[in-house]
């Protein structure tokens, strides 16, 4: 696999304005992530912005950026826009979705997920994490993953959802919306229309269970923070902070 690390990066927020340039530790957030992204090792890595404000912070930061159109409605169509841009001779095979507000993220999440790939027959991989707490359980912020277990710590997804799922006792998993396309993949949802179930649950990723494609998951040791909020950002703040010498 030849693959690329693509960061989506929004600048408008209701919940929290400007936040890709939200000041952590002394630097904007999207150069934390884009930072969070060079250490999985995985390849070359872009974030795909769409304000030149953006870019410019990461260009300063030594990172690479590529202007995208601001009126995408996701980050999948972002990132497939920055792929035809920066990949025309489509060398690339592979596309990691890097998400942009993850600051914290461990870089052997992205290493486990895109080895799902080695796999020909998915299409798609993204990780999961078991839920520890009764609140996520049933909170509606807190995706989750509906699989079946094949193989140690590896699931064929059947359904993702904001629902407290499946019913009874058991295991939940909580999705982390990181993701490893196959190009194809990636090329195929980008061309479909919003489906029916994607539309109700506010879940782009089940156009592409609702269309055949085969996505796998991968359980991980914790669960990344994302940041929506101010509450999350000052937490954010506290994690990246340098320790005190004293």
């Amino acid at each position: 696999m030849n693959p690329i690390v693509l960061v989506p990066s929004r600048l408008g927020s209701t919940r929290l304005p400007d936040k890709p340039l939200a000041v952590i530790a002394g630097e904007p957030m999207i150069v934390h992530v884009w930072r969070r992204a060079m250490e999985t090792g995985l390849g070359r890595v872009v974030v795909a912005a769409d304000h030149p404000r953006i870019a410019e912070a990461v260009t300063k930061a030594g990172g690479e950026a590529v202007l995208t159109d601001p009126d995408h409605a996701s980050g999948s169509d972002r990132i497939a826009e920055a792929l035809r841009q920066l990949d025309p001779g489509q060398d690339h095979d592979v596309v990691i979705n890097f998400q942009g507000d993850l600051p914290t993220v461990a870089p052997h999440v992205s290493r486990l997920t895109a080895a799902l790939l080695e796999d020909a027959a998915v299409d798609i991989a993204t990780p999961v994490a078991l839920i520890t707490e009764s609140s996520e359980a049933v909170a509606d912020s807190v995706v989750k993953m509906v699989g079946s277990p094949f193989a140690n710590g590896r699931f064929r997804a059947l359904y993702f959802t904001r629902a407290r799922a499946p019913w009874g006792d058991g295991p939940l998993f909580h999705h982390i919306g990181l993701y490893a396309w196959r190009r194809a993949a990636l090329e195929r949802f980008v061309a479909l229309p919003p489906s029916e179930l994607e539309r109700r649950e506010k879940l782009e990723q089940l156009r592409a269970l609702e269309a055949g494609m085969r996505i796998d998951a991968v359980l991980v040791d914790d669960v990344p923070l994302g940041v929506d909020t101010p509450a999350d950002l000052e937490h954010a703040r506290t994690l990246l902070s340098p320790a005190d010498p004293r």
